[in-house]
């Protein structure tokens, strides 16, 4: 699943974020993990009050470092700058993914310099849409240091018509190898929530409209009755549940009540304004929650 990990850093203490995240990832699934900056051109002089690193050798420095104090000995991490200045920070992350065969990204949500400005519909759902790899997203948190990462719960949200069930190989692995739950969900709109054509249609036709989505809620149960049976068979800890309303509030609302650790998405990986006006549910679930969000494109 996951053997070679792209962690980007800016040298900023929120960029460091990722790491016990990477640095458990590696240690338990047994992955390289390659610690990566880039040297931007005209980079300002600060990462969030920390010195923005503008200098390969002291670039180097750091991540060698970084390495040392965040990784466990016996652990294959190596690290590499990026030494030539570089306009397009995205593009040189999706170059570097693509050469080191990287099948996940691990990163922080927000941060400068290299990363700055970096929000869902900037940089890093670039990254995810450029390169089609897996991202492990971390949020900000009021928090001096980074936190261990612990996976004792993983919540998955699918739909009823098995189109984010490609991530359900990777919650399997996962669960497997964290001995952590497996909380599937999917979530049914309301006529309230209903946008666009379909909502004008069900302004028209409510009744009509009505008796689809109760449809469409029972199909969601049978499609997550068969996925529970199928993993409570295979020994795993897993519970189901169907909900209606707003998807992102729902996804949301459920990782905060059961605890989630993570939040593992099928995503379609548009960049930007797209993600928006597509109405995603990723971006939407990150504005809402600080648990991190485990990104996989859909192919």
């Amino acid at each position: 699943m996951f053997e070679n990990i792209l962690v980007p850093l800016d040298g900023s203490n929120l960029a460091e974020t990722a790491l016990p995240p990477a640095a458990s990832l590696a240690a338990t699934l047994g992955a390289s993990v390659l610690l990566l900056h880039v040297i931007e051109k005209n980079a300002p002089q600060e990462v969030h009050h920390d010195r923005h690193l503008k200098e390969p050798v002291e670039a180097t420095a750091y991540l060698d470092s970084v390495a040392q104090r965040a990784f466990a000995p016996g652990l294959k991490v190596s690290t590499h700058v990026h030494s030539a200045e570089v306009q397009d920070v995205t593009a040189s992350l999706t170059e570097h993914s693509g050469e080191y065969q990287t099948d996940l990204v691990v990163m922080c949500a927000h941060g400068k310099s290299g990363f700055r400005d970096m929000i869902f519909g900037g940089i890093a759902q670039q990254v995810l849409a450029m390169a089609k790899v897996p991202m492990l997203l971390l949020q900000p948190k009021t928090v001096k240091k980074p936190q261990p990462f612990e996976l004792r719960r993983i919540l998955v949200p699918l739909d009823n018509e098995s189109i984010h069930d490609n991530t359900l190989p990777y919650a399997r692995r996962l669960a497997k190898a964290y001995g952590a739950e497996l909380y599937l969900l999917s979530v049914v709109p309301t006529l309230n929530e209903l946008t666009g054509q379909k909502g004008a249609a069900s302004a028209l036709l409510p009744a009509t409209t009505t008796v689809f989505l109760d449809m469409k809620e029972q199909a969601a149960k049978d499609h997550l009755g068969a996925h529970l049976a199928e993993l409570l068979d295979a020994g795993y800890k897993a519970r189901a549940e169907v909900n209606r309303g707003d998807p992102a509030s729902i996804i949301a609302d459920v990782a905060e009540k059961i605890k989630a650790d993570l939040v593992l998405l099928g995503t379609h990986s548009r960049a930007g304004l797209q993600a928006v006006r597509a109405r995603s549910v990723a971006p939407n679930v990150m504005k809402k929650t600080k648990i991190p969000l485990l990104l996989i494109p859909m192919q």
